[in-house]
């Protein structure tokens, strides 16, 4: 299909000119395969993973064959409230020009307000099983006029329990519909759903495995669980990713992620089921205008976000299984774009790397971290960039009348390397452990529970009384009379120091190291 244009694809004038509005130059192969039979209104079944242009593949002919009416013509099924919105929004921006309206359906919203919207002129309904199945059983939503039904993200929609729903949401509409269904992945309940539900479907196949080898590179790094953050940080910062999408397994290690990212000075948000629509949405909104450019998410809040400018994709810890790698890595690499994925393991996860090599046929190669040299050095053109760009610009507002009072004093060229090494003090690395460095101590308190201490708390204490980064802290654990404590070799020393006779909640203090 290389090469292949839109106007090669039977596509209308009026959305050629809304295509080329988007900046769509030509197909990308599921639009390119997807695109002509659904024009010929036959059901399509395709399997391609998020970010390879899915919505335009079955939005296009849906918006082609619309007809204006005030009635719901088109309804599709999405896994997330946030995927939901991001399909409605590029509905809406396809059907520009033929001024079709695309409204997204989904928990958390108000409903009373999705009642009113309803009751105005809908042509596509995009929504979430449960909110869905809610207005038809109120009789919000009418499907008796629907005429195309896509189930997009059909196997993340079978992982999270919605088989059932869709089924239900599917007998409200008329037998004689077109049904598109996209999925990653098609297992077993999803090719019985499809004999059940669809009629000698078009089956189109876009290896997910071939596209993430061709267009995003894979590593993976031997890590210590504890050392985790620290190589995270470090990675950041000699790698200058664009926007990074870190996943983490539970909600409270994406918590601890982004907090302690905060804490470092980087730009980190983080979503996950706890967070309240409103939340998730402002977050995702800061990471698309760059507002925070590190974004900590678990997979299910993950699900459906389909941002084209991430870079960097890092598995803070392994996935579970290799279709979440797979859904994962695909979040970067988008539509041709070059993206790397990295996948953090510990010694005893190499079992669960060669299962995932093994079923997206793949080898994901052993990198070692940079070194303290190669961060610095990284820093150091960031620098340079910096100051590049100021001279290019030549505005120096604020720094005439400092330039002024020295070099009344010195020599022009002594006044500008004081100031690069005052700069380049902000940015010395020489504290920070290398490579062979990132290991910890285990120290013994004789606080626990009892004294209500959480480790935020606990955190906190130590890295005030003793003066530390909190980035020089790791594992904590927390016991009904005591805990434990991880603090960097670096600066055990200065912890104990600290803390030795120092009271807490007017409890006197014994830290030790723990014994192994």
């Amino acid at each position: 299909m290389k090469g292949l244009g839109f106007h090669e694809l039977n596509i209308s004038r009026e959305l050629l000119e809304a295509i080329k509005m988007m900046g769509f130059e030509e197909p990308t192969p599921v639009q390119a395969l997807s695109i002509p039979p659904a024009l010929r209104e036959e059901d399509v079944m395709a399997q391609a993973q998020t970010g390879t242009g899915k919505t335009a593949a079955f939005g296009i002919p849906i918006v082609q064959r619309c007809n204006g009416s005030s009635r719901p013509f088109a309804l599709v099924l999405s896994p997330t409230r946030e995927l939901a919105i991001q399909i409605a929004e590029e509905l809406n921006k396809i059907g520009l020009t033929k001024r079709i309206k695309a409204l997204p359906v989904y928990g958390g919203q108000s409903i009373d307000r999705q009642i009113r919207a309803l009751r105005g002129r809908v042509n596509i309904i995009v929504g979430t099983p449960g909110r869905l199945l809610d207005h038809i059983q109120r009789g919000t939503i009418e499907l008796n006029s629907v005429r195309v039904v896509v189930l997009d993200e059909a196997d993340e929609m079978l992982n999270m329990g919605f088989i059932d729903d869709i089924e239900k949401i599917l007998s409200h509409t008329p037998k004689d519909r077109q049904t598109m269904l996209f999925s990653a992945t098609i297992p077993a309940e999803i090719e019985r759903m499809a004999r059940r539900y669809m009629k000698r479907p078009t089956r189109i196949t876009v290896d997910p495995k071939s596209l993430v080898v061709s267009s995003v590179r894979q590593v993976f790094y031997e890590v210590r669980h504890e050392d985790k953050l620290k190589a995270l940080a470090r990675l950041i910062d000699s790698e200058d990713p664009y926007l990074t999408l870190v996943f983490c397994h539970t909600k409270r290690e994406v918590d601890e992620v982004s907090r302690r990212l905060q804490q470092m000075g980087y730009l980190a948000g983080a979503i996950h089921g706890d967070f309240t629509q409103a939340h998730r949405e402002t977050v995702m909104r800061k990471f698309r205008s760059r507002a925070i450019d590190i974004l900590v998410a678990t997979d299910v809040a993950a699900r459906g976000i389909d941002i084209p400018d991430v870079s960097h994709v890092i598995n803070y810890s392994i996935p579970q299984n290799p279709d979440s790698y797979v859904h994962r890595i695909g979040r970067t690499g988008r539509a041709g774009r070059s993206g790397i994925a990295i996948t953090f393991i510990t010694p005893r996860e190499y079992r669960q790397l060669r299962l995932i090599e093994r079923a997206t046929k793949t080898r994901i190669l052993k990198a070692e971290l940079p070194t303290k040299q190669q961060v610095l050095k990284a820093r150091k053109e960031e620098l340079l960039e910096d100051l590049r760009e100021i001279l290019q610009e030549g505005d120096y507002t604020g720094a005439q009348d400092l330039m002024e009072t020295l070099t009344g004093e010195y020599i022009a060229q002594e006044v500008a390397l004081a100031a690069i090494k005052l700069l380049l003090s902000y940015i010395d690395i020489d504290d920070e452990p290398d490579n062979g460095d990132l290991s910890y101590t285990r120290l013994f308190m004789n606080i626990g529970r009892r004294e209500e201490l959480r480790p935020s708390d606990l955190v906190r204490f130590i890295s005030d009384s003793a003066g530390i980064d909190v980035k020089y802290i790791g594992h904590i654990s927390i016991k009904e009379n005591f805990s434990f404590i991880e603090v960097s070799e670096v600066v055990v020393e200065k912890v104990l120091s600290a803390l030795d006779r120092k009271s807490y909640k007017g409890r006197r203090l014994a830290v030790q190291r723990a014994r192994r």
